[in-house]
């Protein structure tokens, strides 16, 4: 199984491929393909099962933790097969900072950024290069949103792009979207690592954020991970057929541990 190892951004080693760079045709015809299976792993990842653990942590000048926000989440399938949340943990936050709707929707969905057929002439999407996360060999792509909707929120940054499985392997940038007039809100940097569940599909993992919020008057620096962790294919009457892998099989092995 390959893997992506959760390395500082600054550790990360990256260097040109030895391979030949592609040409404009060829960087639009990856596009279209990469958003493709981005299309085909969407639509796989509804029929999973995982949990999702949030850990955010207000600190101050010297790094200590001031204020927490944390909980634990199933993402599962009712009898009838609709998917829901259960929520197994969530302690009433300490936090100064208040938890916007923005910020909800960025944790469910920008975070853990999809870019399908369906969404990609919403994106600027500019070639940048070939690099090296770890042993992996990746297009590297500049994304932003053409047109910021009202009530849309949006990724804003760099995706990393296995040139072999031709999926998003890490994205790393923040959300951004159109805000009520006179509103105060910011959003931090983040990094999401995604690891191959199941032999074909690059499934996100982990996330990690650790900035300072600048506000109008005052600051906060925040540190703050998710994890997705234990994915199991939901066996039900809706079948997502995989062309190598039959998900009723045992799951590969694990991972290597992060550091």
């Amino acid at each position: 199984m390959r893997a992506l190892y959760l390395l500082p951004l600054f550790l990360l080693p990256c260097w040109g491929a030895d391979s030949k760079e592609p040409s404009e045709a060829e960087v639009k015809d990856i596009i279209a393909k990469f958003a493709q299976k981005e299309s085909e792993f969407a639509k796989a990842r509804e029929k999973y099962t995982y949990r999702q653990s949030l850990k955010m942590h207000e600190l101050d000048d010297r790094g200590n933790v001031t204020g927490k926000w944390e909980y634990i989440a199933d993402v599962i399938f009712s009898p009838n097969g609709k998917r829901t949340e259960r929520i197994v943990r969530a302690p009433v936050p300490t936090l100064k900072l208040i938890i916007t709707p923005e910020d909800e929707a960025d944790l469910r969905n920008v975070q853990p950024f999809v870019l399908t057929s369906k969404d990609i002439d919403n994106y600027d999407v500019r070639y940048l290069g070939r690099e090296k996360l770890d042993e992996i060999s990746c297009y590297t792509f500049s994304v932003k949103p053409k047109k910021l909707e009202k009530g849309q929120r949006y990724f804003q940054g760099q995706i990393w792009v296995d040139d072999r499985d031709l999926q998003i392997v890490k994205s790393y940038g923040r959300a951004v979207g159109l805000l009520k007039k006179g509103s105060d809100q910011q959003f931090p940097k983040f990094e999401t690592y995604r690891e191959q569940i199941d032999g074909k599909f690059w499934f996100p993992t982990y996330t990690i954020a650790n900035d300072t919020l600048v506000f109008k008057d005052s600051s906060q620096r925040i540190r703050m991970s998710v994890k997705y962790e234990d994915y199991k294919y939901f066996g039900s009457d809706v079948k997502v057929t995989f062309s190598d892998v039959d998900p009723a099989k045992p799951a590969a092995p694990a991972a290597p541990k992060k550091p």
